[in-house]
């Protein structure tokens, strides 16, 4: 026995596709670096190599936290 799909359940299939398209784009475009972020980037990891950096938990004591 066949199952007939309908018009109608064609474009629900396809409105929840483009739903599902639509928010992997938005992510995708969120995780993409920037030319900025890729800079701080470097100079967070040349910070930390100099000792220039604290634990999370120096900052907690220094900001009294």
């Amino acid at each position: 026995m066949e199952t007939q799909i309908t018009p109608q359940d064609i474009m629900s299939k396809l409105e929840k596709l483009q739903a599902q398209v639509n928010k992997l784009q938005e992510d995708f475009e969120d995780s993409v670096l920037s030319q900025d972020d890729i800079e701080s980037l470097k100079l967070a990891e040349e910070e930390y190599k100099n000792g220039n950096t604290i634990s999370h938990e120096e900052l907690k004591k220094e900001l009294g936290l």
